[in-house]
């Protein structure tokens, strides 16, 4: 089935004729964060194109396809996605939108984060020639996505998608965003070397609880650490019991991937049964309308965070964020996520000459690029595609509507660096 399909739009994200408009969408569910990042290399300059565009001047556009959550229960971290985008294109184009002459518009398409309406909207857009393809809020969507995309032989840049088998999926396939590794190495740096550490995850007995059980296995018991697990049923309403399971265990750290109505009822629980007395207490921070979930224990956890509003301080991200709030935006977790799409789209077509029809050279021209991204040094890891970027540790202060996100320590690229993952194809 074919997904719903938005006009062509030029650079700055407008139907022709009209002004640039926002999209709404629904704030997701509390969802708990894991990702990965490694060493960045020597860094150029942050993916600027300077070239000046004149229309009629004969040349032909480049046309990118964005395949992503614009409905559907990931919308918000679409609309972030779509927000860091148009001002990732203007900032790397210093407001042409063209590259060497040639305009660069996108062309929207709503997968409502269901893998089969985003490989339709994929295969349509190749069939009408495109060759750059970027997007995937939703892991499951990217995954399905980058195999067509090198069975075509299309430049493919995942977005906010976490899962680690993003990472090397194939030759064509990149990732504008962290991924699930990158989340456990923050998570397991609020306790230092895990040798001998006792670490239990708390979690609902599902395929999101249980793919993090793993991951914290895969990371942290390889490195010497006891890992357990508290699963409880998806639909439990009262937990209570778990809350007072996970104090029973003593863990030196004890991580929280959950999910769901019951996130705030579960922050209640464990602040309720003391669980925050004698264990480190760490959970991803998700975008900023959950913040107040947390609730009072907000201000007990430790949050390992790939981004929020502020949080790296780089003249990037000031462009980002004054590009963003003028548009009528508010920068959050996945703003910088489309913003370094249209980095690695604008850098991968000027290394070009303002073409994108030879997709293999726009792949070499990716592979091993180091740039000044939102968030800091950041660089595609020429192996496998990873994208190598800092990561923070971040505390709440205050509570409901007042709690405010502050950035405790900054972890390099080297610190949060995945394995290399052996190139799929």
């Amino acid at each position: 089935m074919r997904s719903s399909t938005v006009p062509t739009r030029t650079a700055s994200g407008a139907r022709r004729g009209e002004r640039p408009g926002r999209l709404g969408g629904p704030a997701p569910k509390l969802v708990a964060l894991t990702a990965c990042v490694l060493l960045a290399a020597g860094c150029a300059k942050a993916g600027t194109a300077g070239t000046s565009a004149a229309d009629g001047d004969g040349k032909g556009p480049v046309k990118v396809g964005l395949v992503y959550s614009r409905t559907g229960p990931l919308a918000a971290y679409g609309k972030q996605y779509l927000d860091g985008f148009k001002a990732g294109l203007s900032y790397a184009t210093k407001g042409t939108g063209a590259v060497d002459g040639h305009k660069i518009e996108f062309e929207e398409q709503d997968d409502a984060g269901d893998p089969a309406k985003a490989v339709s909207a994929a295969k349509d857009l190749i069939g009408k020639g495109y060759k750059v393809l970027a997007g995937s809020t939703a892991s499951g969507v990217a995954l399905q996505v980058g195999p067509i995309a090198a069975q075509n032989k299309v430049l493919f840049i995942s977005g906010p998608a976490a899962a680690d088998k993003v990472t090397g999926l194939n030759t064509y396939t990149f990732r504008s965003g962290r991924q699930s590794y990158q989340d456990i190495r923050t998570a397991a740096s609020f306790v230092g070397d895990a040798k001998g550490k006792k670490v239990t995850v708390l979690a609902q007995d599902n395929a999101f609880g249980q793919a993090n059980v793993a991951a914290v296995k895969a990371v942290l018991g390889a490195e010497g650490a006891t890992v357990d697990q508290v699963l409880a049923p998806p639909s439990a309403t009262d937990l209570t019991p778990f809350a007072t399971q996970a104090k029973t265990a003593k863990p030196d750290l004890l991580f929280v991937a959950w999910a769901g109505d019951t996130a705030s009822a579960l922050w209640t629980a464990l602040n309720q049964q003391d669980v925050f007395t004698g264990t480190k207490v760490v959970t991803g921070l998700d975008l900023a309308a959950s913040y107040p979930l947390f609730g009072p224990a907000g201000e007990k956890i430790s949050f390992l965070d790939h981004y929020f509003g502020g949080a790296a301080g780089t003249p990037v991200e000031k462009a980002m964020d004054e590009a963003v709030t003028a548009a009528g935006g508010k920068s959050d977790i996945f703003t910088p996520d489309g913003f370094t799409a249209a980095q690695m789209i604008v850098h991968a077509v000027e290394a070009n000459h303002g073409s994108a029809d030879d997709t293999s050279a726009l792949v070499k021209a990716l592979e091993g690029w180091s740039f000044d991204g939102v968030k800091g040094k950041t660089t595609v890891r020429p192996e496998d595609h990873a994208l190598l970027q800092p990561m923070f540790q971040v505390r709440l202060t205050g509570t409901g509507a007042a709690a405010k996100p502050s950035v405790e320590k900054t972890l390099t690229a080297a610190e949060v660096a995945p394995p290399v993952t052996s190139m799929a194809g």
